[in-house]
């Protein structure tokens, strides 16, 4: 059999990546030529008895020469950006002025012009700086090539900075931003906000976007404080994370966090976030990668094409979803609002020509000759992007039509839909709706599984059909939950909801644990191979030895996750908080899916960990757990108080006439629920712990009978039984 890279024992990683030194990475200085070098700040003094000296290396990873810098490409990135900035200004001025008093069809005061025109902008600012902030951890993580230790090079340290920066502006309009949406949303002119301190923070704790741009304020100083000091890969990913909050932190509170269907909009609006910043901050740090004269610059514009690809096909359908919300059919027709999103659509397809065109034209060339078309191409991607954003801001200050042609009842405002009807089983069958976050991730969870096992058999390597088929399960057991009428009734009813944290929590992280998606996708992707930059395969390994995955995969992490989450959600008033917010609902759902999963992960899981634990580790950490599933039931069904009173109280539904009795039946499904599964996972256990010792078995027979003197036992019983025959003849 031919042993390739792939064919490793199942579970095993590869080496971890060895930490990094820490050192400043070259900055970009002139020579006397004015060529751009890089040098390196910790070898000053030789330096100055070797000069100017280029690298010329021709390994990759290195940092390598620059060409003379195009002043032409610098011209055309420096005014493209401009003339973006500047028409997505004049596009918000111009709504602003035309739209008048937008307060008065809700009963609202209006807060002034100043304050209008100052918090649209500023909303405007913050967008783009959050764009190009996570657009630049983006290309720097992910589009430039880093050291073998793990550091950035030259290009993406540039990135780096780009990001800080990026992200001290984006701290700045979050901090303006706090009284201006105070001001905007509250109908008080922001001079008046100012004048009273205690005001300021009067608002903040009465109204949601002022708490959101906090938020944002707190995210976009870490990344800022971050992106100055990281010099590796993996605290770039932590930094990303960190940008998508806080880019994410302004959407749940906006337009489509409100109303009937809210529910739909606000997933589909952040999936659509996420998105459009990713392709416009990428966007924008490519070009100023370009304008540098930046290395590796086909190997950027290839990842940049196939990630503007995804981001274009994610903004077309929740672009679609949350305008339909928002305006109704009727509401596309005849109003403001519908000419702004019949402009959108002309810009997405004026978007899809752009991906078009520099498909065809931008990846084979290099040098500047080359990269004058592309830039070309780039700069009016760019300038149609700011059109988007103009209008995307413009949008966020217009009245929803859905507001003012079909007003919400008081359930529609509450959950984003009706129940009007008790549960039934038709009801649950047929009653889908679907979760476009949670469910869509279960279905691209069990697509991109298929995907990987095809590759497999298609390469003639074999995959247990029953890992395949537990990953399935998994997946389908996620999507019926959080999708179907189980989903639907969830947020009507305790003793419903609590049927489905279990089922999220305890039997559905079990099946997906058995899948080994890890474990396959090392073996299904390929290699990044010698002189590429890293590919999934190694961001994969990189992550799968990184301290967060030692911490979360720790044994008394993952049970403290796992068991104390239960108790601080329910007995803290936590959930009473997070219930009437739709945020919390799928930040809850995540939750109970993911503490799920490391708890099983460490005891049955088929993915190897940072630390393997001995079997009887294992089952010391399962029968560790057991009591505190069970005493929490029984507390629930004993409780004499009510859990998130105020919230079902004002659902008023007919069909849950006493919420005692209701929740404590969600203790007697979250005492039978959180043991059953416990019993599966040990007779698993049980199972994986038999077949190891076999196989330890028989890997010590092979080894002792191919090495002889290996075991002094087993030669002094031989040569016993030698004797004994050589009596008997």
């Amino acid at each position: 059999m031919r042993h390739t890279e792939n064919s490793r024992r199942d579970g095993d990683l590869p080496a971890a990546i060895p930490e990094p030194e820490i050192r400043r990475p070259a900055r970009l200085t002139c020579g006397r030529a004015g060529t751009a070098d890089r040098e390196d700040e910790t070898s000053r003094p030789a330096r100055r008895q070797a000069g100017n000296q280029h690298v010329g290396s021709a390994d990759p990873w290195e940092v390598r020469r620059r060409g003379k810098p195009d002043f032409g490409i610098e011209r055309m990135v420096r005014g493209g950006l401009t003339i973006s900035v500047t028409i997505a200004v004049v596009v918000v001025a111009l709504t602003v002025a035309l739209a008048g008093d937008v307060h008065a069809p809700l009963g609202d005061t209006d807060p002034g012009p100043v304050t209008s025109l100052g918090a649209t902008l500023l909303r405007l600012f913050a967008r783009i700086a959050s764009a190009v902030c996570l657009g630049s951890l983006l290309f720097a993580a992910f589009c430039t090539p880093s050291a073998p230790t793990g550091t950035v090079t030259a290009d993406g340290y540039a990135a780096l900075r780009t990001a800080g920066r990026a992200a001290v502006c984006w701290a700045g309009t979050a901090v303006l931003l706090i009284p201006f949406s105070a001001g905007d949303t509250a109908g008080s002119p922001v001079a008046s906000v100012l004048g009273d301190p205690g005001a300021v923070w009067g608002l903040v704790d009465a109204l949601e976007e002022p708490k959101a741009w906090l938020f944002v304020l707190g995210c976009a100083v870490a990344v800022a404080v971050g992106a100055r000091w990281t010099l590796s890969w993996r605290p770039i990913v932590l930094l990303l994370v960190i940008a998508v909050f806080g880019v994410l932190a302004p959407v749940v509170v906006g337009h489509a966090a409100v109303g009937a269907w809210h529910d739909v909009a606000t997933n589909a609006m952040l999936w659509h976030a996420v998105a459009a910043a990713s392709w416009l901050g990428t966007l924008v740090a490519l070009l100023l990668h370009l304008r540098r004269g930046g290395t590796d610059h086909e190997q950027a514009l290839r990842r940049y094409h196939r990630l503007s690809l995804g981001c274009l096909a994610v903004l077309g359908v929740s672009g679609v979803i949350g305008g339909l919300v928002a305006a109704r059919p009727a509401g596309l027709i005849g109003t403001g609002y519908g000419l702004l999103l019949l402009v959108k659509v002309l810009i997405l397809l004026a978007l899809v020509a752009i991906v078009v065109a520099l498909r065809r034209n931008s990846l084979p060339r290099s040098g500047v000759e080359g990269r004058r078309p592309v830039t070309r191409l780039l700069v009016v991607e760019v300038i149609v992007f700011g059109l988007a954003a103009g209008v995307s801001a413009a949008l966020g200050r217009l009245v929803l039509p859905s507001f003012l042609s079909d007003p919400a009842s008081i359930l529609e405002t509450m959950i984003g839909y009706e129940l009007p009807s008790a549960p039934d089983l038709a009801g649950m069958v047929l009653g889908w709706r679907l979760n476009l976050v949670v469910g869509v991730g279960a279905l691209a969870g069990l697509v991109l599984y298929l995907l990987g096992v095809r590759r497999l058999r298609q390469r003639g390597d074999r995959w247990p059909i029953q890992r395949t088929s537990a990953w399935l399960a998994g997946c389908l057991i996620v999507l019926v939950t959080t999708s179907s009428g189980l989903g639907r009734f969830a947020s009507g009813a305790f003793s419903i909801h609590m049927a489905t944290h279990m089922t999220l929590n305890m039997l559905a992280p079990l099946l997906l644990v058995l899948g080994g998606p890890i474990t396959l996708a090392l073996r299904a992707l390929p290699t990044a191979g010698n002189g590429l930059p890293p590919g999934p395969r190694e961001w994969l390994v990189s992550l799968s030895h990184s301290g967060a995955a030692r911490l979360f995969l720790h044994p008394v992490t993952a049970s403290v996750i796992f068991i104390g989450s239960l108790y601080g959600l329910y007995f803290t008033g936590l959930f009473d908080q997070a219930m009437p917010e739709h945020w919390a609902h799928q930040l809850m759902t995540i939750h109970f899916l993911v503490s799920g999963y490391l708890f099983y992960w460490l005891i049955i899981g088929v993915d190897r960990t940072p630390r393997p634990l001995p079997h009887l580790a294992r089952l010391g950490m399962l029968f560790a757990a057991m009591p505190f599933h069970a005493f929490f039931g029984v507390l629930l069904m004993t409780r004499p108080t009510l859990i998130g009173e105020m919230y079902y109280g004002s659902l008023d539904l007919w069909w849950v006439p006493d919420l005692l009795a209701d929740q404590q039946m969600g203790g007697g499904i979250a005492w039978v629920a959180g043991e059953i599964p416990m019993v599966f996972v040990l007779i698993a256990l049980l199972v994986q712990w038999s077949r190891q010792d076999d196989r330890d078995a028989r890997r010590h027979d092979r080894r002792t009978n191919a090495t002889p003197g290996a075991s002094p036992d087993l030669d002094s019983y031989n040569a016993m039984l030698a004797a004994l025959s050589e009596r008997r003849d």
